[in-house]
């Protein structure tokens, strides 16, 4: 039996794939769950439509991510934190921090994008990484200083 994927199934191929399965395969797991649909003239073209708009959408949250890119890129993040006399922090900076500022700023970037190694525990200048789309990552300047 020939079906169109709709779903991503490690085993037999991705969205839009055209696959040959079992009969029962298809019947009993693959069209009850919405896995995939039958192979027929008017899924198949109904399947291109969609991968069009997806297409679409996809170009659409690259660019927008690329003017966020542009904003980010201007900004400084400027943290004020007490710190011991060798330049040590009372505790750290963290992404939930970072994201905390760049909300008070106008960003709504959520905290799980903004990617630290380990907290920041000293003063300075920092460069930290954020992942606006699978495809770009933008580099916040952070810079800690002392209260």
């Amino acid at each position: 039996m020939k079906l169109i994927l709709t779903e991503n199934i490690e085993s037999l191929g991705h969205i839009g794939d055209i696959v040959k399965v079992a009969p029962g395969y298809a019947r009993n797991y693959l069209l009850p769950k919405g896995f995939a649909i039958e192979a027929t003239e008017k899924n198949a073209k109904a399947l291109e439509h969609v991968k069009r708009q997806m297409a679409y959408k996809k170009d659409k949250a690259t660019e927008s991510a690329r003017l966020l890119v542009a904003k980010l890129e201007e900004l400084t993040v400027q943290l004020i934190h007490q710190a011991g006399v060798e330049g040590k922090l009372f505790g750290a900076v963290t992404n939930m921090e970072i994201a905390a500022f760049l909300k008070e700023k106008g960003f709504d970037i959520d905290r799980k994008k903004i990617v630290l190694d380990e907290p920041i525990k000293a003063l300075g200048e920092y460069s930290v990484s954020v992942k606006l789309h699978p495809e770009i990552n933008a580099t916040l300047k952070v810079s800690v200083i002392a209260a």
